[in-house]
C-alpha cells in the first residue's frame, strides 16, 4: 500500500493525532482571559498574571485602543520583556439589537480599531446567538450579515481579522422562537455571506462537541479561516442534547470532550491564534483569583500535552 493510499484510508481523528505524534509543531498561544475563569484583573495584572502562571498570550481589553503613547510604550515593553503577545479583542459594538444601537456604536468603532492595531493587536472576535424570538432565519441571516459586513470592512481597513463563535447546545438554540446558525456549516454560510475576507471562526471544543461535528469538519478549514480558540471540558454523564452552556468544566477535566483530537487538527491546520479557558464553571469562579489561575493554567497545559 503506498503511502498516500495509507493516509486517505485513515480516519479523520487518526489524521489529526498521527500528525501531531509525527512532530507538527503547534503554532497556537496558551492564552489567558481573565473573566473568562472569574478573575478580576485590569491590563497590568492580567499581563503580571499571563507571565507568572505562564501563559504566553494575553486577551487585549478594548481600553488598550485610547491608551496614550507613553503608556502603550510601556505595556508593550512589559509585555515583550516576558514574552507575551496579544491574544483576540472582544466586539464592543452592539450589534444584536436595534439599528439605532448599533449606529451609534459603529460611529466610533473606526477610532477603536485604528487604535487596537496601533497597540499590536490583529484579532477580534464575537459570539453568535442561536435563536431569536423576532426575526425568522432568513430575516435575522440577511441583519448579521449586513451588520457584521461593516464590522468587518472597518476591521479590514486597520488589518484586523474577525472571528465569529457558533453556539452548539440545543438547548440554547431550541429557546427562542426562530432558531439560528448553531453550526459550523451555516458559519461558514455567513462568512461567504459577509464575503470581506477577513471574517472566520471562534471555535470552540464545547459548541463543537454539542454540534455533534467531528475531526473531519475541523480538517475542512485552513489555520487562516480560524481567529480565536476556545478550549473546555463537558460534565459527564449528561447527553450531549441535554448539556447546558452556562455550565462546564476546565479543560481536561472529564474527557467527555476530545480534546487530542481538537487540538491535533488545529496543529495540523496549522492554526495560529490564541487558545483560551471559558469554562462558565462555578466551583472555579469561587476560588480566589490565584487559585483560579493555577487550576486553569494546569488544565491547559493537561490538553496541551494531549498533542506534544
Amino acid at each position: 500500500m503506498s503511502a498516500s493510499v495509507g493516509l486517505a484510508g485513515l480516519g479523520a481523528l487518526s489524521f489529526a493525532r498521527l500528525a501531531a505524534a509525527a512532530g507538527s509543531r503547534r503554532k497556537f498561544t496558551l492564552d489567558l482571559r481573565c473573566g473568562a475563569i472569574g478573575v478580576g484583573a485590569d491590563l497590568r495584572k492580567s499581563i503580571e498574571y499571563a507571565h507568572q502562571f505562564g501563559f504566553e498570550s494575553v486577551e487585549p481589553p478594548g481600553a488598550v485602543a485610547g491608551l496614550a503613547q507613553a503608556e502603550l510604550d510601556e505595556v508593550l515593553a512589559e509585555m515583550k520583556a516576558r514574552n507575551l503577545v496579544w491574544g483576540a479583542a472582544g466586539l464592543a459594538v452592539d450589534f444584536r439589537g436595534d439599528e439605532a444601537k448599533f449606529q451609534a456604536g459603529m460611529k466610533s468603532f473606526p477610532q477603536q480599531a485604528a487604535g487596537l492595531r496601533k497597540a499590536g493587536v490583529t484579532r477580534m472576535g464575537t459570539w453568535l446567538s442561536p435563536s431569536s424570538n423576532e426575526r425568522t432565519y432568513v430575516a435575522n441571516f440577511r441583519q448579521h450579515a449586513r451588520r457584521l459586513r461593516e464590522v468587518c470592512k472597518v476591521l479590514g481597513d486597520h488589518g484586523l481579522r474577525f472571528g465569529m463563535e457558533y453556539v452548539g447546545p440545543k438547548t440554547s438554540w431550541t429557546k427562542g422562537r426562530y432558531p439560528f446558525i448553531h453550526t459550523m456549516a451555516e458559519t461558514k454560510d455567513l462568512i461567504a455571506e459577509i464575503g470581506t475576507g477577513n471574517a472566520g471562526f471562534v471555535l470552540d471544543s464545547w459548541h463543537w462537541y454539542t454540534a455533534g461535528e467531528s475531526v473531519q469538519d475541523l480538517l475542512s478549514l485552513k489555520g487562516s479561516d480560524v481567529v480565536a480558540c476556545d478550549l473546555n471540558d463537558a460534565p459527564a454523564g449528561i447527553p450531549v442534547d441535554e448539556q447546558m452552556d452556562n455550565s462546564r468544566e476546565l479543560p481536561a477535566a472529564t474527557g467527555v470532550i476530545d480534546l487530542e483530537g481538537f487540538l491535533g487538527a488545529m496543529i495540523t491546520i496549522g492554526y495560529d491564534g490564541p487558545v483560551r479557558a471559558e469554562p462558565f464553571n462555578q466551583p472555579l469562579n469561587r476560588m480566589d483569583d490565584l487559585d483560579a489561575l493555577k487550576a486553569t493554567a494546569a488544565a491547559m497545559r493537561k490538553a496541551f500535552a494531549m498533542v506534544q
